[in-house]
């Protein structure tokens, strides 16, 4: 184990970490920029759409799905990027599985919306 705090300090800085990978991927990632405003516009929209609350919130979450394999495709690009900007095999495959996550996730966004709406 690493030193460092503990208890409610180590909670805070865990939260003031997110917070700067947040700021981070909002500066320099446009897809997530894209994904995270379609959330709030797409969330608005389901308050008028004819559903039940835990149709809505089905919808809702699979829209956050989304944002989160973003994060996660966007922390692999920074990682593979950092590592060598020489083409590598094994990276191209990082980064190609990582945007198939997105692809899939959003699939997974269409499926439930349909699903829900018809």
């Amino acid at each position: 184990m690493k030193p460092g705090a503990t208890g409610i300090k180590r909670v805070i800085d865990a939260a003031g970490y997110s917070v700067q990978g947040l700021k981070a991927a909002w500066i320099n990632e446009a897809a997530f920029r894209q994904e995270l405003v379609l959330l709030v516009v797409l969330t608005v929209v389901t308050f008028f759409l004819p559903v039940t609350k835990f149709e809505q919130l089905a919808m809702v979450a699979s829209m956050f799905l989304v944002v989160i394999v973003e994060l996660i495709n966007s922390a692999i690009e920074a990682a593979v990027d950092r590592i060598g900007s020489e083409h590598h095999e094994l990276s191209g495959r990082a980064k190609d599985i990582g945007s198939a996550a997105v692809f899939v996730s959003m699939c997974f966004v269409a499926i439930t919306w349909l699903v829900i709406l018809l």
